[in-house]
This record gives structure tokens, sequence and C-alpha cells, in this order.
């Protein structure tokens, strides 16, 4: 799609104001064609595989055009990734476990967008007031009260964090830097994929402390540690939250349990429209249909599809393309689905302990050399379900994330280890009981490994009734995590959509460039006659 940049006024085209503060968010339009289905002798049947994020977003594009949608998802609840259910606690109260915490961050402007049809005000979502960082060493970085128009909320940023001084500015490798500042999609990845994020940070010479306390934390959020992780994800990922936005780095947070706040209002919109959402539902296989484009056979039936979405986790698309012959049309496409891998297992854990954190601690908190132990939330601060619990039992609700596990981690290895960590940042703990508790040990997130790019599936296959979505396919704009995942939903609604002559979807992005014209010569210059990464 062609970006199309907005003027002073703060619109670009009659299809909408912008989505957020940042007046240079770039619109991307939608396909055109007929406002709707109707124009058709029979509305086209869409089946989708996966009821996550993109599941659920290119269900939205595709019935909102009068499309039969159908929708199944292999687990008991909808959101993925995202995903919540009701448990049953030692102490009788039924409450609400989720498969971990996740950030909605302001520029997340497609996943908003989806979430606003059923919610127009977001009350499902509530701002946290900061997001400290903290190592174990004792460094301490905060985002709360920054500017959020770039370049001053990096200055601001580095004039008072405890990581990183002034003096280190002359010791930057300021040629190596210059892709963090200049990310242009997806030219970056031409760039910089072949090389791993820790070895770009190493060249660039951040300090130890910022480069650990800062960076490692943001690599690990994709579920990898940086010597896993392509740089150019690391550079995209930089330009997206901080330097290429100026939505700030501030994020909201569900308000309540996952399937309350957010699935089960979209899934009723879903069925306003026409659409069937049915969990507990494992495809096995798709195959060439008799009667109809798609034959899609789960474990208790066959569904006639005129068109296919596969949005599912990385293992599920490699399991439903390796049972289904054929499909897809093309043995090298079908050789790269079987080629990817998946990031290294993480753990969630949810305790509910019998007396509460003190009052101090905030919502959400980052950290850095705690042993497997990457962030800690207090989910009574701002989760509707957590506050009720712990407001009748005086306690409190803890949830602690373990990314990028190595070897095979088991969670009675790392309970004692991820138990004692917590004790260490919130000392208080180490005398709570724990009433209940909760494991989640998983491992369904995508890999982006240094010079996987090329081999990241596209939103369209060589079979044009066939489509993926998802946060592990390659999208061309600045988007990552449950944005990517959103944003693929409606490419993938769009692409289907454009087949049928069909009105599509438009989308936003941050600024798919960097925002600072001379840095962009800059970099040009760079690019054209100074050392690459490869030899800065």
């Amino acid at each position: 799609m062609t970006g199309v940049r907005e003027g002073i006024t703060g619109r670009a085209d009659s299809e909408g104001a912008p989505p957020g503060r940042d007046p240079k968010a770039v619109l991307h339009p939608a396909p055109r064609g007929h406002a709707d289905a109707s124009r058709l002798d029979a509305p086209p049947r869409v089946v989708v595989v996966g009821g996550g994020i993109a599941g659920l977003s290119a269900a939205v594009g595709l019935a909102e055009r009068g499309v039969a949608v159908t929708v199944l998802e292999r687990e008991p609840y909808l959101g993925g990734r995202v995903g919540g259910w009701s448990t049953e606690l030692a102490d009788g109260s039924t409450v609400g476990m989720n498969r971990g915490f996740h950030a909605f961050f302001r520029q997340y402007y497609n996943l908003r967008a989806l979430l606003r049809r059923a919610d127009p005000s977001l009350a499902g979502l509530v701002g946290l007031p900061d997001y400290p960082l903290v190592h174990s060493a004792g460094y301490r970085d905060t985002f709360a009260g920054l500017p959020r128009t770039p370049p001053w909320n990096a200055f601001a940023f580095v004039a008072r964090s405890p990581t990183f001084a002034w003096r280190d500015l002359p010791r930057l490798g300021a040629r190596a830097a210059l892709p963090l500042a200049q990310v242009s999609l997806p030219e970056i990845y031409h760039r910089l994929d072949h090389l791993d994020a820790a070895t770009l940070l190493d060249r660039i010479r951040f300090p130890a402390a910022a480069k650990h306390l800062a960076f490692e934390v943001f690599s690990r959020s994709f579920f990898s540690a940086p010597r896993e992780l392509s740089a150019a994800e690391l550079a995209t990922m930089f330009h997206i939250y901080f330097l290429g936005s100026s939505e700030g780095l501030l994020f909201d947070v569900a308000s309540d349990t996952f399937p309350e706040a957010l699935w089960e209002p979209l899934r009723s919109y879903l069925g306003s429209l026409g659409a069937s959402v049915r969990t507990s539902t494992r495809v096995t296989s798709v195959v060439a249909g008799r009667t109809s484009r798609f034959e899609v056979l789960t474990d208790s039936e066959v569904r006639e599809a005129d068109a296919v979405v596969l949005a599912t986790d990385t293992a599920g698309l490699r399991e439903v393309v390796h049972r289904s012959p054929g499909l897809g049309g093309a043995s090298w496409w079908r050789a790269r689905i079987g080629r990817l891998h998946r990031a290294p297992p993480f753990l969630v854990s949810r305790l509910w302990l019998d007396r509460p954190v003190r009052k101090d601690r905030p919502g959400f908190l980052g950290t850095s050399g705690y042993g497997p132990l990457d962030n800690v939330s207090v989910l009574e601060r701002y989760e509707r379900d957590a506050a009720r619990w712990a407001g009748l039992r005086g306690g409190s609700v803890i949830e602690l994330h373990g990314y990028a596990l190595q070897e095979e981690p088991s969670v009675d290895r790392l309970r004692s280890r991820m138990l004692a960590e917590l004790a260490r940042i919130y000392p208080e703990t180490a005398v709570a009981g724990i009433v209940d508790e909760r494991h989640e040990l998983r491992q369904d997130c995508p890999l982006f490994p240094p010079g996987g790019f090329p081999e990241r599936p596209s939103i369209t296959t060589p079979d044009p009734a066939l489509v993926v979505a998802g946060d592990l396919v390659r999208v061309d704009l600045p988007v990552a995590l449950m944005e990517r995942a959103a944003t693929s939903g409606l490419q993938a609604a769009n692409e289907l959509l454009r087949g049928w002559g069909i009105h599509g979807h438009a989308l936003w992005s941050v600024p798919d460039r960097g925002r600072s014209a001379a840095l962009r010569g800059l970099s040009r210059e760079r690019h054209r006659g100074f050392p690459t990464a490869d030899e800065a």
C-alpha cells in the first residue's frame, strides 16, 4: 500500500481523521471497490482459522463488508496469546486467569480501531502512569513525564537516566547508530537483518547499563534474547515506540480479564454482523472442495468455504499446511512454512497472595539482571477482577513473566527461582502466603532471527483464495507484536475483498520513515559512502 502523509489540517483524505495525537501518522488507503458484497450473486463464505487478534481482525474486516464469516478457534477462549479464562482457587473463589500481561500502546492504531468496534470509548483499557525498569545493580529508569515528541523524548530520557551520561555520547558509534534514528521499511531489513540485535548494540557502544536495562528489556518483549533477534527488528521496534512516533512510551492495559474487557464484546459485535465464532474447534486440514473452493475439516465436521484465512500461531500454521496436501498451490511456499521456527519458551506465573504488596509498587515493573524474571505486575492496580479478589481477601494478585527461557525449562525448576527474585525486588512477598497459583509455560511465539526476513510468509500465497495473518507474517509497515497481528488481519481481509471487487479498510501507522530530514540525508550518505553496519 502507498502511504499518504497528513497535511497541517490533520486530515489525509475522506477516510478519516488521525487516530491519535501524532500529526505525522500515516494513512494507508483502502483498496477501492463496491461498498459491500450485496452486488455479488451470493456473499462469499470465508473460514478464518484462529480466533486470536489477527483472526478476529480479519473476521471483522470481512463481516463488515457483508462476507459470510466463520471463525474456528482451537482453544476454549478467544484472543490467542491475549486470551483468558476462569479458574477456581483453593479458597473457593472463581477468578480470571490470563495468558499474560500485554501493553496496548497508543500507537497501536489498528488494534485500537478493532477494539473500538465493540467499545467506542475504549472503556476496556486503562492507562498506567508509568512502567519503571530496574536492574539488579541498582539502576532504575522511568518513562513518566517524558516529552512525547521525538527527538526531545530521547534527549530527556538520556538527561535523566542513571544508565546514560552525557560523557558517554562521544564514545557512541554514531555511524552504526544512524539506522536506529532513520528507519524505513522494508529497507531496514535489507540493511540490518543479517545482524543480531546484540551485535548492533555492541557496535553502537551503548553504555553497558543502558544496553541491559533498556534494550534487552525491549528485545525480550519479542520473546527472544538479543543474540537471537534480528537487528532490523530491534531498529523497527525502536522506531515504533520511541524515535518514530509522538504518541509517547506510556501505554494502556486491559481494565479487566481479557475476555471481559476485550473479546466477549468483540464476539458479540461479530455476531451482530452475522458472523459465527466457534471455540474449542480444532481445524485438522484444508482441502479442495467438491462443490466449493475449499473444505475445512475439523475434529467433528466439514465446512465449505470460498476462501480461507490462516491466522494461527507458528506451530498451528505448520501443522495445518502439513496435513493439507497441495494447500497453497506451490511446493516452495509449503516448504517455507515448514521451516518456520518458534521463539524460546516463556513462563507466566500468577500468584494470589494472602497479604498486599506495598502501596507504592507500580502496576508493571520491567526487570533486568534478576535471573529468569523479566517483569512483575501487581494486577489489582488496574484489573477489576483482581481488585475484587484482593479487596475481599486483603491480599494481592501478582503476575511474573520469564521470557526466552533456555534449555528445557520446567515450572518446578523455575518456580523457586522466580519467587526468590520476586522477594529480592519486593521483600514483603517473602513472608506472604500463597493462597493459590497458576503457571502457563508456553512456546507459541514467532521467532525473528538474524537473516530470517526473506523466509517470512507474506499475507498473500500462491493461491489467491488463501491468505495468512498473524504477528509471524511479513508486514511492510512499522508495526510489531499485537499491532502487527491486527494490521495483518485487516490486510488479509483487504486482499480477499480486492479479489471480489469490494472496498477494503484503511490502515494507519506511525511514520514509515525517520522523522528528521537531516538525519535521513546523513543516513543516505552513510549508506552510500560510509561503512555499513558490518564494517562499523
